[in-house]
């Protein structure tokens, strides 16, 4: 018999894994979720690595052997760690990208956080990581501020794959794609191969219910729903945006559709399912990046039909609902942006600060 996670595979859902670190790699903890519970992709972030490095001792050997070699910037430090463990993972899971001709298979690593308002920087930033890391199979992240946009479309022009992060509204879901699809024109203009260029779009789903629960306290029959309703009318944007002519024309030169990829799906509220946000997304030609724990509730109680496309006309009252009630819309979603990118940069920070107290706990040895 299938198991669970494999059923959702077989429904269109790329199961990917919101966790890295040097343990699961040493240990052969990815290897055996790549065998067992079907992963097919890994991301990161600021945060991820963080914990990682935060935990354990398996970081120092490459520590000692950079300060040998005098490096002692922390920022330094980080980026050579992280392009070892991003190098390694991107080589177990390179027999996925090959199988599935770029389908899956992917590794992603973040840009510096600090620059996501800065379209210049975070595109140069896209491209010296690519260029750092050498992988056929890794997606450099952008988070897509409005500078963002930019810096996205730029990368995709010159045959680079991107995974946009801290998706929140659906407006601006909608200029990601656009700038996808930009950049697409661009590359097949220039002569480029846009089948070299992949990306997904990822959209965050709990903290969308996470920030408008709050401001629904008086309205307790809307909570729970935004997140998913969210979801669900971004899915329908999607499958409006890659078809029709203009996306006619880039498939027939080899381009793939920009998948949405769901991001941010564990269960923040005990209240609620704990696979809620995997089995309410559940649609062909998506990506859900769960954390360690989902991925274990749902191969042991998730259920699997395709949901993705059902309800699309209640999400849109839900969105009428949440009007009349008061919660401004445009404002949750600017205010989980806005915070999204500082938590991010504030794992940088602590991150690099974590770093640099490692190196003085081995100098001191």
């Amino acid at each position: 018999m299938s198991s669970r996670l494999q059923r959702l595979s077989a429904a269109g859902v790329s199961v990917w894994i919101d966790s890295l670190s040097r343990e699961m790699l040493e240990t052969g903890e990815l290897a055996r979720l790549l065998r067992d519970d079907v992963v097919v992709g890994v991301t990161s972030n600021p945060t991820i690595f963080q914990k990682a490095l935060a935990s354990g001792d398996r970081y120092d050997a490459q520590l000692r052997e950079l300060a040998a070699a005098g490096v002692d910037d922390p920022a330094e430090l980080f980026w050579a760690l992280a392009v070892a463990d991003v190098q390694a993972a991107c080589d177990l899971l390179r027999p996925v990208w090959e199988e599935t001709a770029g389908g899956d298979g992917y590794v992603s690593l973040e840009v510096d956080p600090t620059l996501a308002y800065d379209r210049e920087r975070t595109y140069e930033e896209a491209m010296r990581l690519h260029a750092l890391v050498e992988r056929g199979n890794l997606l450099v992240k952008i988070p897509a501020t409005r500078p963002g946009l930019g810096a996205i479309e730029d990368c995709i022009a010159k045959g680079r794959s991107i995974n946009v992060t801290l998706i929140f509204s659906l407006g601006r879901y909608e200029a990601v794609a656009e700038a996808y699809l930009r950049g697409l024109e661009r590359l097949v203009a220039s002569g480029g191969d846009p089948s070299k260029a992949h990306s997904v779009a990822s959209f965050f789903v709990s903290r969308v219910d996470t920030e408008a629960d709050w401001r629904l306290a008086a309205h307790p029959e809307l909570q729970g729903r935004l997140a998913v309703a969210n979801a669900k009318l971004a899915y329908a944007h999607w499958q409006a945006a890659f078809s029709g002519g203009r996306w006619a024309y880039l498939a027939g030169k080899g381009a793939r559709p920009q998948r949405c990829l769901w991001a941010s799906t564990s269960m923040k509220n005990p209240a609620y399912r704990d696979v809620l946000y995997v089995e309410e997304l559940i649609g062909p030609q998506t990506v859900n990046t769960m954390p360690l724990e989902t991925v274990t509730a749902f191969q042991a109680h998730g259920e699997v039909a395709e949901t993705l496309t059902r309800g699309v006309a209640e999400a849109h009252a839900l969105l009428a609902a949440l009007a009349a009630a008061g919660v401004d819309y445009d404002d949750v979603v600017e205010t989980l942006e806005a915070e999204g990118v500082q938590k991010f940069a504030d794992s940088f920070a602590e991150l690099l600060a974590g770093i640099e107290a490692r190196r003085g706990v081995l100098a001191a040895v």
